[in-house]
């Protein structure tokens, strides 16, 4: 069987014509398979979504109970029959639920990675390899320059400079599914064992990593009104969306020192663009390494690359002999970066 038999993109996005589903669909469609729960890829609308339980249950937190019209859950590894074509969903390693997901027919398999990373990250199961055929890869970060330091590393950066200014709030924007988590999971590993100050805008994720037996310590509201004393920021660790740090919302904060927690951060443009004092170069995808690296640990007979800087991506592999070809799939942010 062609690869392109079996999955081929489609303006609504990946679609499997044999089993009349879609990969992380940007519109609404019949049925969705969806590989984890960032707005891009999770979206809601479809008729029906199959996904990871954690998965259907943020798209249920961020989109409400009707954010589908039937869900179905998949267990990591559990293969599900659709119209005659064999899925399976593996972990990714990007955010909690996260998948990639494995679409086989006829001998030929297809993984769709979705958005992946191979670093350790405690609040998220860890990637898996899974041998294919057809390798689906992100490039978010597809360029050589991008080589992400430690994460352990610039979390100590961070206290670092709370050590040097006790005095002012440490603002750090970090989106809110996954990054946010992270960052305070890793401030709790690195001995930061102060109560952690949450923007409304994480506190029902939060809470959901919480139920699911990720550790993230004493978290509080960063609000003033409600808790009165505005010396209570001083030294103190405060974590939102980026969003929040360009209104009023940010302004009540001490002489606050803004960080972000961003693979873009290597970037320094970026940073200066954003105001941005404290670049966390931190990031919940693959960097330039860890990209070529995959590769060339699964082998595959094709690649096709997708959402990102794909040319560089694809012209490596060419250079290794992989066939490879660009999606230039629309509609796919960076909203886990």
């Amino acid at each position: 069987m062609r690869p392109d038999a079996l999955l081929y993109p489609a303006p609504e996005g990946l679609f499997c014509p044999l089993g009349g589903f879609y990969v992380d669909p940007v519109r609404p469609v019949d049925r969705a398979l969806v590989t984890h729960g960032h707005s891009d890829h999770a979206r809601s609308g479809h008729r029906h979504v199959l996904a990871t339980r954690q998965t259907l249950d943020i798209m249920r937190l961020r989109y409400g109970d009707d954010f589908a019209g039937a869900e179905q859950a998949a267990a990591f590894g559990e293969e599900i029959d659709i119209n005659g074509v064999r899925v399976s969903f593996h972990p990714a390693g990007h955010v909690l639920g996260s998948a990639q997901i494995a679409i086989e027919k006829d001998g030929m398999r297809i993984v769709v990675s979705g958005d992946y990373k191979r670093r350790p990250d405690p609040t998220c199961a860890a990637y898996v390899p899974v041998p294919c055929d057809v390798f689906i890869s992100e490039a978010t970060f597809g360029l050589p320059v991008f080589h992400h330091p430690d994460p352990m590393a610039e979390t100590r950066r961070l206290l670092a400079s709370l050590k040097q200014f006790p005095e002012r709030t440490h603002m750090v924007g970090a989106y809110a599914l996954g990054k946010a988590q992270r960052v305070i999971r890793l401030l709790r590993d690195a001995g930061y064992d102060k109560p952690i100050y949450i923007h409304g805008a994480l506190t029902k994720l939060c809470e959901y990593y919480i139920s699911q037996g990720i550790e993230l310590g004493e978290l509080l509201p960063a609000t003033i009104e409600s808790r009165g004393d505005q010396t209570m920021f001083h030294g103190a660790v405060v974590v939102g969306p980026p969003s929040a740090f360009a209104d009023r919302w940010a302004r009540r904060f001490h002489d606050p020192v803004a960080a972000f927690a961003s693979g873009w951060m290597m970037v320094r443009q970026r940073a200066k663009q954003r105001g941005v004092e404290l670049p966390l170069v931190i990031s919940d995808h693959c960097d330039w390494p860890e990209l070529i690296e995959t590769i060339s640990e699964l082998k595959p007979g094709e690649v096709w690359v997708t959402h990102g800087r794909e040319e560089a991506l694809v012209r490596w592999c060419e250079l290794q002999g992989i066939k490879a070809k660009p999606l230039h799939l629309v509609g796919y942010e960076d909203e886990g970066d």
